[in-house]
């Protein structure tokens, strides 16, 4: 019998990602702090009404909040900025060497606002499904006095049954050029194959000293935990966007060797919590990210 709380598949209706509505939501928290993990202006302008409803609520609730962010279960909020903030630094690491920046499964991302300036005349590419990315578009629009005219070529796709670089195709993007690569919050909910193909295309359509920074989901730490994690993960089927791919990051060299691509950078939870995270917040050991670099 379907559960009736069960939300359709993402990859198979023409909704947004409520995974995107809540890691924007948890930038949008940052903005009320001292010590940010990232700073993110333009998130509250992403928000759903719902979202906003609950963004007020959080921040009215003050000491408690902050004292159930530092809580291990919640570590999983803390990843995610952290994530951000390493996907940051390496994108403006790597300008200097690269021509343009293609952002995969870019959801509300906002790095080609929030670093116009760095990027200066780069192209930006963002890829994603065509309900993400199209309300995207239609929130950039409404408020240019907010977002300017950044260089933005939006690209949809499904990247578990379309080729990247045919849907690259036509859209302005350089094969072979040096690119910086942002794949945040998305091979978790592939499979396998669907994550080898697009290592793959990235291999034949960015240049060598490309660089890709991105995150993994892997089933780590504590009993007890791995069993939180399993509940977190059942969550994630009722809302239609199921787990399907978990890498141990002991495997996650061997996982982009055969494409040419080597790890420059690898951070688990504790180093990411070591790195950026702030207010006494630890990350999850679900998650942890990588960057490689296109030999």
């Amino acid at each position: 019998m379907r559960n009736p709380f069960a939300r359709s598949a993402l990859h198979t209706s023409d909704r947004p990602s409520s995974t995107a509505q809540w890691t924007t939501l948890g930038r949008a928290l940052e903005l009320n702090r001292r010590e940010r993990i990232v700073t993110d202006e333009y998130a509250p302008v992403f928000l759903s009404g719902p979202s906003r409803v609950l963004l007020r609520s959080l921040t009215a609730s003050g000491p408690a909040f902050r004292t159930a962010e530092r809580l291990s279960v919640a570590g999983l909020a803390a990843s995610g900025l952290c994530r951000y903030r390493f996907i940051d630094e390496h994108l403006l690491a790597a300008l200097p060497d690269v021509e343009q920046v293609m952002i995969l499964g870019a959801g509300y991302d906002t790095r080609a606002y929030r670093f116009a300036t760095e990027i200066g005349p780069r192209p930006v590419y963002e890829v994603d499904l065509p309900p993400l990315s199209r309300r995207k578009a239609a929130v950039v629009a409404s408020r240019s006095d907010l977002f300017g005219h950044a260089s933005i070529h939006r690209v949809e796709i499904d990247f578990r049954t379309q080729s990247l670089p045919s849907r690259l195709a036509g859209s302005g993007f350089s094969p072979g050029a040096p690119t910086f690569v942002a794949w945040e919050g998305v091979s978790m909910y592939l499979t396998r194959d669907a994550v080898d193909a697009t290592l793959e295309a990235l291999a034949s359509v960015c240049g060598p000293g490309s660089v890709l920074a991105m995150d993994f989901w892997q089933r780590a730490g504590r009993a007890v935990w791995r069993r939180v994690r399993l509940r977190a993960e059942r969550g994630m089927d009722l809302i239609g966007e199921p787990i399907g791919f978990a890498l141990p990051a002991t495997d996650a060299a061997a996982l982009f060797e055969p494409h040419g691509f080597d790890v420059i950078d690898l951070a688990e939870a504790d180093e990411m919590t070591k790195r950026y995270a702030t207010g006494g917040r630890v990350c999850d050991p679900g998650m942890y990210v990588v960057a490689a670099k296109r030999t």
